[in-house]
């Protein structure tokens, strides 16, 4: 009689951060600056949780999945706008 061995692959689950103690931005800037900044590092963030699921190529990286991450990260829904730009960080 033969044995049947299963195997189960086990990913780490997403761990929720503490906030980093960041430092304040630059004073004087105009508001524009501000948003594109802050859109360009949740994308980078957006980007590398994405990364370290798997998702390698910007064709599998569709809005859905882009606000699913955020959902499991902790992170708020992104735009159209900062999904375009996760995927342009993917490539």
């Amino acid at each position: 009689m033969a044995v049947a061995t299963i195997t189960t692959i086990t990913t780490k689950p997403f761990e929720i951060l503490p906030p980093l103690k960041r430092k304040p931005l630059p004073a004087g800037q105009p508001r524009e600056w501000y948003v594109t900044h802050n859109r360009r590092l949740k994308a980078m963030r957006l980007a590398i949780a994405l990364l370290d699921t798997g998702v390698y190529h910007p064709a599998n990286a569709n809005n859905r999945r882009i606000r699913a991450t955020a959902d499991r990260v902790g992170i708020h829904r992104p735009s159209d706008t900062t999904c375009r730009m996760v995927r342009a960080l993917i490539r």
